[in-house]
């Protein structure tokens, strides 16, 4: 992979796990999502400094059977469907708190 990219949960949705399950509720037009087992694992791990390949390698990799990457590019795939829903922000660039619009701010 040619460049990092961080991901950071957006303010601005709902969510709860429930067993292996992560559930979103958006809250620009209250679209719920569920994501299995490994996109809650990101989901968790995604607070905008680590960056998306260290999640993968370390939390993904590590607790299942895959090939790093092919993980990177569901990883990938994931974090960019999520960024279109406003769930995920994504970055080439650590996103700090003090980074975010308004908005975005916890």
């Amino acid at each position: 992979m040619n460049r990092k990219l961080y991901v950071a949960r957006s303010s601005d949705v709902a969510s709860r796990r429930l067993g292996d399950e992560m559930l979103i509720m958006s809250g620009r037009d209250s679209t719920l999502f569920t994501l299995n087992e490994v996109a809650a694992i990101i989901w968790e791990a995604a607070d905008g400094v680590i960056p998306l390949e260290d999640i993968v390698v370390e939390r993904i990799c590590s607790q299942f059977d895959v090939e790093p990457s092919a993980a990177m590019s569901d990883a990938e795939e994931l974090a960019d469907e999520l960024s279109r829903h406003g769930i995920l922000l994504l970055s080439e660039e650590p996103i700090s708190q003090s980074s975010l619009p308004q908005q975005e701010r916890q």
